[in-house]
């Protein structure tokens, strides 16, 4: 019974390993190409476990990376082993919903989504100048289309004391 037992917990933590594998893939290549570490935020298991109990806006779950000082990923070659590693990614699980690219601003970002159902994974990688950020985050699909029809319930969940003086 016990070899039994350990056998289904060993299986199931294999799958669990295998779903997130995207987010440590990228994480991964973005140190090996550029030489850097990301960047440790205090507390974030914490944060991480509040957002399992508690769901707020729907969010289930996440993982950050943030990687500072980074070289120019704007050259040609960055930009094509940049895509190349995005296809990688895509090429599995995830499908770009969003992709966009600007010389001029020196920024690319991808939003990459899951399988759709009751839940969905959301892997977002936005790459600056000189930093760059990888998200992934689990979020309930009913929610997630609420705040997509209604704009004005994004605004007011992202709005900054800078809007606010604005609106006036």
């Amino acid at each position: 019974m016990n070899q039994r037992t350990l056998a289904l917990f060993l299986a199931a933590a294999g799958t669990a390993f295998g779903a997130d594998w995207e987010f440590d893939h990228v994480v991964k290549a973005v140190e090996n190409f550029y030489g850097v570490k990301q960047t440790h935020i205090p507390l974030m298991g914490m944060a991480n476990f509040v957002v399992r109990v508690a769901h707020p806006a729907g969010v289930s779950g996440f993982k950050i990376a943030i990687f500072e000082d980074l070289p120019s990923a704007f050259s040609d070659e960055g930009q094509l082993r940049l895509g190349h590693l995005m296809a990688d990614v895509t090429s599995h699980e995830l499908r770009p919903l969003v992709v966009t690219r600007s010389r001029r601003d020196s920024e690319s970002t991808y939003v990459l989504a899951g399988k759709i159902g009751k839940s969905t994974k959301l892997l977002i990688v936005n790459f600056e100048k000189h930093e760059a950020d990888v998200v992934e985050v689990r979020v309930d699909m009913h929610k997630l289309l609420q705040l997509i029809g209604s704009p004005d319930e994004v605004h007011k969940l992202t709005r900054t004391g800078q809007d606010d003086r604005n609106d006036r």
